[in-house]
């Protein structure tokens, strides 16, 4: 992957980096506040990872003279992102039932927040660079 392309989600990279040192390191405190450790972690990789691949998708729209494209991208990257993370908060909640960990769950929702801004700021910055926007 060329330098281009990294460059603007290296906020990403860290806060993924941040609240999985976070986690490691804070077990105790997690358990103490009734909070899954795995819950957050999987939760992190899984936003994460959707996140970089919804970036991908639209920085390459991006190489398009057609400005549909980009919108298409973003919209089409959008829907993935939303609907694949809410099928595995389904799929969660229905294997545990009332086990469910709602404070993991919410921490997991805050990232979602996170990543999503900041997936959107790395485009935008992007956006103005590109010589067809």
């Amino acid at each position: 992957m060329n330098k281009e392309l990294l460059q603007p989600i290296r906020p990403l990279l860290l806060v993924f980096i941040f609240i999985n040192a976070l986690a490691i390191t804070g077990k105790a405190f997690l358990i103490k506040q009734g909070i899954s450790q795995e819950v957050v972690l999987l939760g992190n990789l899984l936003l994460f990872g959707v996140s970089f691949v919804a970036y991908y998708i639209t920085f390459r729209s991006l190489q398009s003279s057609n400005p549909q494209a980009f919108l298409r991208a973003m919209y089409g990257s959008f829907l993935v992102k939303f609907f694949l993370t809410a099928i595995v908060a389904f799929i969660y909640i229905m294997v545990v039932k009332k086990n469910v960990n709602k404070p993991a769950l919410g921490i997991c929702a805050a990232l979602y927040i996170i990543y999503t801004f900041l997936e959107i700021k790395a485009l935008m910055k992007r956006l103005k660079q590109n010589k067809h926007g």
